[in-house]
């Protein structure tokens, strides 16, 4: 196991920069996510670490390896694209058998290799299939088995599941997970999907435009305390007070203070303009006055959404701002009705309101 890390390094086609001056570590051993929108560097990334392409600046490391021009065939790193890049002429034992035939492995010790690996991928009775005959997601794991059989210090998943439905995603992405665990091998995981990243990683990286990373965590840190209203936008739902500091609080413009934990930062200070996020999970919604809560604001209930394990409500606030309020629906703990229309009290703890960016 090695890790990678990445120095300084930029990209660019034909003079339009995709990733400028990016440094990054990502630790041996463990499932890392690259996570943003398209277009945001993330898999000329991917392109660059597998040698794919090469960085007009800056050095990239394998270990303690530097691997920056170094041709793809040395690098002990294997690719699984979106497409699988399967070869369609050879069934499924040739196709998972290639990198090893390639390297005049015997044919008995192959052939040992290829059934194991079947098997830890639950193929073994399609072994002597054409891919033709195969369903999306058993094609997907050919792909994974062929990348993983010549263990690989790294192995680079391309968004492996998009082609892939709801249900058999969601299973393939446990499955994954339980492969990393068992290999031990540094799996590095593009996606432009949160629900995904947030599931099989240990740490991920949040990408902005240009290659910029916003933020480095495990998913519970990127998610309960973002750095950004990027990041508190585009992983999970989120809503965003804009304001300024005030006696200990947060003041926000035409609704009055919001009870807040203001962190130690340089310019945290009094009258500072900042953003705050209050995740829609963390806020309570009541047609009755409660009590316990640090921040109580009344509003319009203007639409209802069901989402089968939760409801969505957003409420129209006296300054005229739309929050949003998710409110699990479980059987056991009736809810009071609340309809359209209906004039609301929304509670949250100041410990849930996330100070972001100046």
């Amino acid at each position: 196991m090695r890790s990678i890390r990445l120095e300084n390094v930029t990209k660019s086609y034909d003079g339009d920069i995709v990733i400028e001056n990016l440094s990054l570590t990502i630790p041996s051993g463990k499932f890392f996510a690259l996570l943003g929108p398209s277009g945001s560097g993330k898999t000329s990334l991917l392109r660059l670490i597998a040698g794919f392409e090469t960085a007009d600046s800056g050095s990239i490391f394998l270990g303690n390896e530097e691997i920056t021009h170094m041709p793809i065939h040395k690098r002990n790193i294997n690719t699984v694209f979106q497409n699988y890049a399967l070869f369609p002429h050879m069934d499924v034992f040739d196709n998972v058998a290639y990198g090893l035939t390639i390297r005049r492995i015997p044919k008995d010790i192959v052939e040992q290799k290829v059934v194991k690996i079947l098997k830890a991928v639950d193929l073994e009775k399609q072994i002597y299939k054409s891919i033709h005959q195969l369903s999306g997601g058993q094609q997907q794991r050919v792909a994974l088995a062929r990348a993983i059989i010549t263990e690989p210090d790294v192995l680079l998943l391309d968004e492996p599941l998009a082609a892939l439905d709801l249900k058999l995603r969601e299973k393939m992405l446990i499955e994954l997970i339980e492969l990393q665990d068992t290999l031990k091998t540094t799996f590095v995981y593009v996606t432009h999907d949160q629900f995904e990243a947030l599931t099989v990683a240990d740490y991920m990286a949040i990408m902005n435009h240009d290659g910029v990373i916003e933020q480095i965590g495990t998913p519970k840190e990127i998610y309960e305390f973002p750095t950004s209203s990027f990041v508190a936008q585009f992983v999970g739902t989120t809503n965003l007070f804009s304001g300024a500091i005030k006696d200990g609080a947060f003041e926000v413009q035409d609704l009055g203070l919001l009870q807040a934990v203001i962190p130690d930062k340089g310019w945290a200070i009094e009258g500072a303009q900042a953003l705050m996020s209050v995740r829609p999970e963390k806020i309570e919604i009541s047609k009755s006055k409660l009590e316990g809560f640090t921040n109580e604001f009344q509003g319009k209930v203007e639409a209802i959404v069901y989402h089968g394990r939760s409801t969505q409500y957003n409420v129209r606030l006296a300054n005229g701002m739309l929050l949003q309020v998710f409110e699990q629906n479980e059987e056991h703990f009736p809810h009071e009705v609340i309809d359209y229309d209906d004039m609301v009290y929304l509670y949250w703890q100041k410990e849930n309101v996330v100070m972001l960016e100046r």
